[in-house]
């Protein structure tokens, strides 16, 4: 019976690792979005995605997110002030063996004199996979008005943004 619990735990955690990043608060610096408020009508908030999040979706939760929270505090719309949206690329190594002589594939050759020269691969150094792994992270400092949006590129109607957005935000399933 205790193997069974420990097989569907880590099936349901690999499970969870094999999915974009919903939009959620993050807890303790995973992925998701948080904010912190500057003043009264200024936020600083970001979203951050799991490597199978890709950028388009973590720019468009980061707005989402900005959004939401600009009607929660009773405002119409909000301006970007700042902007960016960080890519964190890695390169791991998977297979048997990792270590820190795993990038240098391990080859040997020699000499028989019936043969001539020969060459060996060891299969324990070569049964390596390597992937890249790509990480983004938006965030924004957001300025929040009430009435009227203002003729700026950088200012969004709050509602309209929830509602061409909305569609495309996919929320953790319920436990």
């Amino acid at each position: 019976m205790r193997r069974i619990l420990i097989g569907l735990t880590a099936a349901a955690t690999l499970a969870a690792c094999a999915t974009p990043t919903p939009y959620q608060a993050a807890d303790g610096g995973r992925s998701g979005y948080s904010q912190t408020q500057i003043e009264s009508n200024r936020f600083r908030i970001s979203f951050r995605g799991n490597s199978l999040t890709d950028r388009e979706t973590t720019e468009n939760y980061l707005l989402y997110r900005a959004a939401e929270l600009t009607v929660e505090n009773g405002y119409d719309y909000f301006t970007v002030v700042t902007r960016a949206t960080d890519e964190d690329t890695r390169v791991t190594g998977t297979g048997i063996h990792r270590s820190y002589y795993s990038a240098f594939p391990v080859h040997y050759t020699y000499y028989h004199p019936r043969w001539g020269w020969r060459g060996w691969r060891d299969p324990f150094w070569d049964d390596l996979n390597y992937r890249e792994i790509t990480r983004y992270e938006a965030s924004a400092e957001i300025f929040m008005g009430r009435g009227e949006r203002p003729d700026d590129p950088e200012a969004f109607d709050a509602r309209d943004v929830m509602g061409n957005l909305g569609s495309e935000i996919i929320r953790p399933e319920a436990d």
